[in-house]
């Protein structure tokens, strides 16, 4: 399907980033549709876009926001010509895309083949590999006994640590065990890419991600003030190496683990999607990620898109840190917490973003879907 400039846009999500995406189309002069489900029929982000549509009627909560069918149906009914599906629920679906594309609609991504083999571990890990990108040391899979384990282990580098490759149990019925280095002092580093219709790739810098709690980040920063600028050139290029070899269109982040004891990194994902953290390169490249998404999936190179092409002018200026207000109870471990907002001041001043869901005084969260409330972004020279 040829790119065409979009003119109406569905957002398959809800809350904050289905807010987000609102603002960027709007600016952009792009209609835009909500979708929601029942239990979210008073949430803030049906009541910023142009037209809204209930979807899963009888379905659970989640599952509505994760019907393809019902996606379609409604961009079918609103006459919306393309489809941004944010980050979590279907932004990494395949089937979406594939959906989107027979059905004439622009899906704001990947294209279907990319998100499968960038879905699947193995498939990306030889994709990295491919492009001369680390990886983790790790071992084939490995056959019965101990003995050739710790042979296997002393080959990768010890420590190491165990894992099944889900992948191959899903496609030929067991699961394969095989070692990999355990990186003891690590840091979580990735670089924001972009690739355009007409072949274009490349990077907006990197994110410093390592604070995180239950493997779910907190807080991020842009850009990673500790990393030598050997270290981050030899990260930007080889993200860019791989979105090349997998044919790479629109936002995308490649991550990775780097090894403060010995200042390597390894590969470790691609998620073929808009981050929860893009706000903090936004602010310190003053590049739209959004817009930029929208403009390219319309068919607009990445100069056109807002994405300069020397790299001194996307060269982070200040430094940027993205902190997540979550409805959780610390007084409980942190668990997700639900009920009435009886009060609500939210920040302000020079240098302070606020990227908002459903967060005012007398608002209801609910306890049917993730718990962020709010993102707070500050910028300072």
């Amino acid at each position: 399907m040829a790119p065409r400039p979009i003119r109406k846009l569905l957002v398959a999500n809800r809350s904050e980033i289905a807010i987000r995406v609102f603002r960027g189309a709007t600016e952009l002069g792009i209609q835009t549709v909500a979708v929601y489900a029942h239990e979210d029929r008073f949430a803030l982000h049906r009541f910023k876009a142009d037209e809204a549509y209930e979807i899963g009627v009888g379905m659970e909560p989640i599952a509505a926001y994760l019907s393809v069918e019902e996606i379609i149906r409604v961009a079918k009914l609103s006459g919306a010509d393309a489809i941004h599906p944010g980050y979590g629920f279907l932004s990494e679906s395949p089937e979406l895309a594939a959906a989107a594309e027979e059905a004439g609609i622009i899906f704001v991504g990947p294209k279907t083949q990319t998100l499968i083999d960038l879905g699947d571990k193995v498939a990306s890990r030889k994709l990295a590999e491919a492009a001369d990108v680390p990886t983790v040391p790790a071992t084939d899979a490995l056959p019965d006994g101990d003995d050739a384990a710790n042979a296997a282990g002393q080959r990768v580098g010890l420590p190491v640590m165990g894992a099944a490759k889900r992948e191959a149990a899903a496609a030929f019925g067991k699961d394969d065990v095989y070692l990999e280095k355990l990186i003891e002092r690590a840091r979580h580093v990735e670089i924001q890419v972009f690739g355009d219709t007409h072949g274009n790739v490349t990077h907006l810098f990197e994110r410093d991600c390592s604070v995180q709690r239950r493997n779910q980040k907190v807080v991020e920063m842009a850009p990673a003030t500790w990393l030598d600028e050997e270290t981050r050139q030899g990260m930007c290029q080889a993200a860019v190496r791989l979105a090349k070899e997998s044919g790479y269109q629109n936002a995308g982040t490649v991550e990775f683990l780097y090894d403060v004891n010995d200042g390597a990194f390894y590969f470790i994902e691609v998620n073929p999607r808009i981050q929860v953290e893009h706000t903090v390169t936004e602010e310190v490249t003053s590049v739209d990620i959004v817009k930029a998404q929208l403009l390219i999936a319309g068919g607009a190179t990445l100069e056109e898109a807002g994405i300069p092409g020397e790299e001194e002018a996307r060269r982070p200026r200040g430094v940027a840190i993205q902190c997540r207000v979550t409805t959780e109870d610390p007084e409980n471990s942190f668990v997700p917490d639900y009920g009435k907002i009886v009060a609500y001041r939210s920040p302000a001043g020079f240098g302070v973003r606020l990227d908002g869901g459903t967060a005012f005084a007398g608002a209801v969260v609910t306890p049917h879907y993730d718990s962020l409330l709010a993102k707070v972004t500050v910028t300072a020279p």
